[in-house]
């Protein structure tokens, strides 16, 4: 196997990695958002950015996570292409680890 195969491996794995976390941070900020949303309204009060741009700061944390997400998916799917199927057993064996 060549030397870039095995560099385009690791970056393929890191970039997948990526994208778990990724997916992970925006599971939790959507949790944190609809806590938060649940908390002002206990409390009888409104998100102040809200009210006034008309998303709040854990929403443009989330718009941005999202964006980040399509874009690490979009970089996997061009990592992807060319790639064989032990190419691609390969790497989903090194990912469980």
């Amino acid at each position: 196997m060549p030397a870039t195969m095995t560099e385009r491996h690791q970056v393929l794995i890191e970039t997948a990695a990526a994208r778990d976390k990724a997916e992970a941070l925006l599971r939790g900020l959507q949790e944190a958002r609809a806590r938060s949303e649940r908390h002002l309204r206990e409390i009888g009060q409104t998100d102040a950015l809200k009210a006034v741009t008309g998303r709040s700061s854990i929403e443009n944390a989330i718009a941005s996570t999202q964006r980040m997400i399509d874009t690490l998916n979009r970089s996997l799917v061009q990592l992807r292409q060319g790639l064989t199927e032990e190419d691609l057993a390969l790497i989903d064996s090194a990912r469980e680890f």
